[in-house]
């Protein structure tokens, strides 16, 4: 049994079927990538494992449990967390804040305490803050703890936004498009992150994104997505050399 299983998804909008029968296994401390086209389905099945979609039909359980009516604050206590395509940080906190805020969010304390400034409530706000430093360390952005996340460019908002998401000591990281906005060199680091952050944090991925590079160097396995529908999976060069996926997906010149 895979930690996410997906059983027959389906999702229609109006009258366009976004996804149609989905089925997949992502198994625990693979990082396993998805890909397609615009309007593939990809960012449909993430809102319906994350819980902002829920499917007209089929099945998504993780760890054995269904998720199907669960909101989206109970699946990220059962350990889901994502990132977007779009960049959702809160611009005018600094990069050490965005961080704290999920720590916070999950910490063991009320209002009353926290407005006393009783023991617990102190010592809930320095863990979140010794947790969130540790984490501005793995990522390389100490030298930017107390700088508005708003005023770093595009690549150093992508990390601040992925260690967010890992401040929920996430099992399961749902990564939407983390290489949008990057450059060459970004998009290296970024291939060179993932991993590391697998190993460091056991950690188990699910990546959507349009840079083929990337995907194919990190991703244990891929499956393909067209019309909302599972065209073709297998290992990185299994999915590379797959006729359709070639003609589909990458054209006859990438793989020249």
């Amino acid at each position: 049994m895979g930690m996410l299983e997906v059983k027959e998804a389906s999702v229609r909008f109006g009258g366009v079927q976004a996804l149609q029968d989905v089925s997949f296994e992502l198994n625990r401390g693979e990082i396993l990538g998805l890909i397609g086209p615009n309007g593939a389905g990809k960012t449909t099945l993430f809102n319906c494992i994350s819980g902002v979609v829920e499917p007209d039909r089929g099945r998504i359980a993780f760890e054995g449990k269904e998720l199907r009516g669960l909101p989206i604050h109970r699946r990220a206590r059962l350990g889901l967390a994502r990132t977007f395509q779009n960049l959702r940080l809160f611009s005018s906190l600094t990069v050490r804040e965005n961080l704290m805020v999920p720590i916070d969010a999950f910490a063991l304390r009320g209002m009353l305490a926290d407005a006393l400034r009783l023991p617990r409530a102190r010592f809930e706000e320095h863990r979140a803050d010794e947790r969130a430093r540790a984490m501005l360390h793995f990522l390389g952005l100490s030298e930017v703890a107390d700088t508005p996340a708003g005023d770093l460019s595009v690549g150093l908002q992508r990390r601040v936004e992925l260690g967010r998401a890992l401040c929920l000591e996430p099992k399961l990281l749902l990564l939407d498009e983390p290489g949008a906005g990057l450059d060459a060199r970004e998009t290296a680091e970024l291939a060179e992150l993932l991993p590391r952050i697998r190993e460091r944090f056991n950690v188990t991925m699910l990546l959507v994104d349009h840079d083929m590079a990337l995907v194919m160097r990190v991703c244990d396995w891929i499956y393909v997505l067209d019309f909302g529908r599972i065209i073709a999976d297998g290992r990185p060069e299994e999915v590379r050399d797959n006729p359709l996926v070639i003609r589909a997906y990458l054209g006859e010149e990438l793989i020249a």
